[in-house]
């Protein structure tokens, strides 16, 4: 696998930072500094850190948009995809999951971060939607996707067991 550009890694570090500490520790020399880079190289792709933010949205709506495609394609069927990567997108630390965890630190104080979730939200439940007919139905595979998500994001012992019965949890949701 190729080096990851200084772009992606500074966008990592970013990442890295506000997952660990917060918007509030966010300092263009520390992002610099745990990426790897200079100051200069840093503004080279990112001239504020207000362009950093605008690089973590197009990151989680093009992550976003590529999970969705692939829930589009799943053998499983997109309903089945989205239970199952609410878990496994969490135990295996995929990327969209990262930036999401980073995303939700900017949620509260950032009104872009929020529309911009909240964007991406919008295209998961569109795509749920092309499937699920009954809009009380959509909810619920939402709602269970969301406590799915969160129990594995907080480390719950009772989330693994869950994988092995996604089947059994979307017939039961009649979907």
């Amino acid at each position: 696998m190729p080096k990851p550009s200084a772009k992606e890694r500074i966008l990592d570090a970013y990442e890295e930072i506000l997952m660990d500490s917060g918007p509030g520790v966010i300092t263009l020399e520390s992002v610099a500094a745990h990426a790897g880079v200079s100051k200069g190289g840093l503004l080279y792709h990112f001239g504020s850190k207000d362009a950093l933010l605008d690089g973590l949205m197009d990151r989680l709506v093009r992550l976003t948009e590529a999970d969705v495609e692939k829930a589009r394609t799943a053998p499983e069927g997109v309903t089945r995809y989205y239970l199952r990567s609410a878990i496994t997108d969490v135990t295996m630390n995929e990327p969209l999951h990262r930036t999401t965890m980073a995303t939700i630190r900017m949620v509260l104080n950032e009104p872009r971060a929020a529309e911009v979730t909240e964007r991406c939200l919008d295209s998961i439940r569109t795509m749920l939607a092309e499937h699920i007919e009954d809009p009380l139905t959509l909810e619920l595979v939402l709602l269970v996707g969301d406590g799915l998500y969160m129990r594995a994001a907080l480390g719950s012992e009772n989330t693994a067991p869950l994988l092995d019965r996604i089947e059994q949890i979307a017939t039961r949701l009649g979907a």
